[in-house]
């Protein structure tokens, strides 16, 4: 693998993981209009485990809330009323539990690789950017997700699932079911970046369990190479983001998303 084509994977996975438009659409893409070879799992779990670090540092105060919280759900007292740090975290943990067992049932029946059909990720690019539109410019934005309880976990929950389809944006489905539950744009936004945490760390632990057993020194300073290059960029597209939200609809993401799916099918 080139450095060109690991400079690109990685800035492209770390601008676009945590934005509302389908970091596997963009990759197909480069695929489609390059000859590079396909990466390989571990390079993929390497930009990821980069996300991972970039959403860790840039919401690190959040982290430790959560960290708190599940402490408190540990050593539970009876005689204590539940804190913000606790719901918070018992959010993300219910949020987190329904994609789990539907992914392991893709990955054993072989689905997940028949979801990575090109002309699935750009129909999935174009039709999951529809609800995100209606559910941001008809929805109000005067509620929050830790206001909406264990209820408004589990909807965010059942919609990542979708996220399993390539193309679908985990960020674009578990965004629209926050806003479509009325909560502000900044707090969908980041509720869904720190959703990613328990999702990538299974995902990355696997990977490097794997990358141990090869012993391939190469690969090794290529995955290392990817995840500091995806980090970095992650964090400028997370900050941008975040004040992004605070100022403008999500309309822009959702016609890029349009013409991003167009120009998948177009290119494929």
């Amino acid at each position: 693998m080139s450095i060109t084509q690991i400079f690109l994977l990685a800035i492209i996975q770390g601008i676009t993981e945590f934005l509302p438009v389908s970091s596997s659409g963009h990759l197909n893409l480069l695929h489609g209009l390059t000859d590079f070879p396909d990466q390989g799992v571990i390079i993929d779990i390497a930009v990821h485990a980069g996300t991972l670090l970039a959403v860790i540092i840039y919401f690190r105060q959040d982290v430790i809330r959560l960290v708190m919280g599940g402490l408190e759900i540990l050593r539970p007292h009876p005689s204590d009323k539940a804190s913000a740090n606790k719901i918070a975290a018992i959010q993300i943990i219910i949020a987190t539990l329904p994609i789990l067992p539907v992914g392991a049932l893709l990955v054993l029946t072989g689905w997940i690789d028949v979801l990575r059909d090109p002309k699935i990720v750009a129909w999935a690019t174009i039709i999951f950017a529809l609800p995100l539109f209606l559910a941001d410019y008809f929805r109000p934005s005067n509620n929050t997700v830790l206001a909406t309880g264990w209820r408004g976990a589990t909807l965010i929950g059942c919609a990542q699932i979708f996220a399993l389809i390539p193309g679908a944006s985990r960020a674009g489905v578990t965004i629209t079911a926050a806003r479509a539950m009325g909560c502000n744009r900044q707090d969908a936004a980041k509720f869904s970046m720190l959703l990613s945490i328990p999702v990538i760390i299974i995902f990355a632990a696997l990977g490097v369990m794997d990358l141990i057993a090869l012993g391939d020194v190469t690969l090794l300073g290529n995955a290392t190479l990817a995840a500091a290059l995806a980090a970095l960029t992650a964090l400028l597209s997370i900050h941008l983001f975040m004040k992004m939200t605070a100022r403008l609809s999500l309309l822009p993401f959702v016609a890029y998303r349009l013409l991003l799916g167009m120009s998948l099918l177009y290119v494929l």
